[in-house]
């Protein structure tokens, strides 16, 4: 369901563009402000990440607004209630993101299901390999949701033909090692590295960590389908603020 979602919009825009936000942070008011304007300036999908103490693939300004979200109290009950609410308001796909201790302290089960009944789409647990994964995806296949794994530029062949076999929606690709946030280079190694993915797979390819511009996104128009854009939208929320997202957002698309 989630991939066929994608394929519509591909046949209106050469690229889609999801972003990244963690709920509760900087408020869980300022969170739906966030998702507001964003889906007002036409993302095509959304990631609604749950804090957690130990997000390992976060570089520091993600790593800041989970700490600071869960300073600020935030649950995971309540990560569930955001979910529910901005999947009924926005006329977009959401998913998840966040970490395996979360669903296996709240429960695997009893966590994908009300996945399922707040409308979510999917899910990105990037520290669940799918050799463990067997609950999960179970669950997941019960709910008719989707398990977005991750491919990274060191995966080998064999790796990205597994991964293939037990994802859905799309895949994530990861567009170098290391944390969200740092500098990626947009070079030929990146376009090879998507022509590898693009073999072993033939589910949509979504390409973050580094994405920052509407130069980086040019570059991926033709290798991957979806841009993914987290860090930077946080760093000018802290900068300018909410409102400053909705002209950003518009001037990658054009």
């Amino acid at each position: 369901m989630l991939e066929s979602h994608i394929r519509s919009r591909l046949k209106e825009k050469k690229i889609l563009l999801m972003t990244h936000i963690v709920i509760g942070y900087p408020s869980l008011e300022a969170s739906l402000e966030i998702v507001r304007t964003m889906v007002a300036a036409g993302v095509d999908l959304m990631e609604l990440q749950i804090p957690f103490s130990e997000p390992i693939a976060d570089g520091p300004v993600i790593l800041k607004a989970n700490q600071n979200s869960l300073a600020g109290g935030v649950s995971v009950a309540q990560c569930l209630e955001f979910g529910r609410t901005v999947a009924r308001e926005f006329p977009i796909p959401f998913l998840y993101m966040t970490y395996y201790n979360i669903l296996f302290k709240y429960g695997v089960d009893r966590f994908v299901d009300e996945m399922r009944d707040a409308g979510l789409k999917g899910s990105i647990v990037p520290d669940l390999p799918p050799e463990e994964a067997d609950g999960y995806l179970s669950a997941m296949q019960r709910n008719q949701l989707s398990p977005i794994f991750i491919y990274s530029p060191t995966t080998s062949e064999a790796r990205l033909t597994a991964i293939a076999k037990v994802a859905d929606g799309f895949v994530y690709c990861v567009a170098r090692k290391g944390v969200t946030g740092d500098q990626t280079e947009f070079s030929q190694s990146l376009d090879a590295y998507l022509a590898r993915c693009r073999t072993a797979t033939g589910l949509p390819l979504a390409l973050g960590f580094g994405v920052k511009d509407k130069s980086d996104i040019k570059f991926l128009e033709g290798k991957a389908d979806i841009a993914v854009i987290g860090t930077q939208a946080l760093r000018l929320i802290e900068t300018e603020g909410i409102a400053a997202l909705g002209p950003f957002i518009r001037d990658l698309q054009t």
